[in-house]
């Protein structure tokens, strides 16, 4: 795939109000020449899932630091499973524990980002995924 054709769509899901992260996430993917779709804060699974399937995203990324992490997660992939949608990279950035990072790995998540991971690393990510997975 094509890496400036790559769509990512970057959500807030849940009550957290704090989108610091995620805006300078979206704004270092859209910089390296991904195309980027901001939801904005306080969104539910539901329109996160909507939004991700109306704007055909390859990727999926996920910014929660309310701890909800792993439930909000949970219910994001049971509805893209719902809609039959196997294909889409889903990442996940916040203040996510340790012992956390396993269990949203085996749930489908590709990859999880905390505290002091840089942009670059997270562009590179997604862009070394797009060379092998989507």
């Amino acid at each position: 795939m094509n890496e400036r054709h790559t769509r990512v769509l970057v959500a807030k899901p849940g009550l957290d109000g704090h989108d610091r992260g995620a805006k300078v996430v979206a704004r270092a993917l859209r910089d390296a020449g991904l195309e980027v779709i901001y939801t904005g804060i306080r969104q539910t699974p539901e329109m996160i899932v909507k939004a991700a399937i109306q704007e055909d995203v390859q990727v999926l990324g996920l910014s929660v630091l309310s701890g909800a992490h792993v439930e909000m997660t949970r219910e994001i992939l049971t509805l893209l499973a719902n809609q039959q949608v196997d294909d889409m990279l889903i990442v996940l950035g916040g203040i996510i524990p340790e012992q956390d990072r396993s269990v949203l790995k085996e749930m489908g998540v590709y990859e999880v980002f905390g505290p002091g991971t840089t942009t670059e690393e997270i562009v590179n990510c997604i862009k070394e995924a797009g060379k092998t997975v989507l």
